[in-house]
């Protein structure tokens, strides 16, 4: 099989709904195997973006919100997103000011992924901040917040035990233990 070549025909596509994060669209195929079939895709028009700030002692903070998707309150690392256009450290930056008030003079980009892509083209980049120092908050006006500042070790046992679920959480911080073991990060 070639990696390159799609087998996917569209045969025609209709724009279901938009709005000012995402664009539904319905497609009508024909599918690998050759046959008719339907497709849905939810197009983003932010790269997802998050942050796994760390101390000097190894601490994290964690971003308690109500999710209104899942129904139910949800512990994560700061996350935002930012316009395609927009450089991805840049919009990092300002999500990690907003959400917790924390500016950071080390950057590191450690994981960039898809979220879900058999319903999305949703791409996602992951930083590790530290050189850590702290202002003011400015979460949005629809965020309503709680910073928690933990010790990077508990949040990791937290995701082990499930009791964080979401994926850029779980994500970043297994990435960013794998590179704490392995001396990668630049703290």
């Amino acid at each position: 099989m070639n990696e390159q070549h799609n087998p996917w025909q569209i045969i025609d596509e209709k724009e279901i709904y938009t709005n000012n994060w995402l664009t539904l669209t319905h497609y009508n195929v024909i599918n690998p195997s050759g046959g008719r079939g339907i497709y849905g895709k939810v197009h983003f028009k932010n790269v997802a973006i998050g942050i796994v700030p760390l101390d000097e002692n190894l601490n994290t903070y964690l971003v308690g919100q109500y999710r209104f998707t899942i129904n139910q309150y949800s512990w994560e690392i700061p996350e935002g997103g930012g316009p395609l256009n927009e450089d991805p450290l840049a919009a990092a930056q300002r999500e990690l000011l907003e959400e917790t008030g924390l500016k950071a003079t080390n950057w590191q980009e450690i994981i960039y992924m898809h979220l879900s892509n058999s319903v999305s083209d949703e791409e996602c980049r992951i930083f590790v901040a530290s050189g850590l120092s702290q202002h003011a908050a400015m979460p949005e006006e629809t965020e309503q917040l709680v910073v928690k500042k933990i010790p990077f070790d508990e949040v990791y046992q937290m995701v082990l035990d499930g009791i964080i679920t979401d994926t850029m959480t779980v994500t970043a911080i297994l990435k960013t233990k794998i590179l704490l073991l392995d001396d990668r990060l630049a703290l």
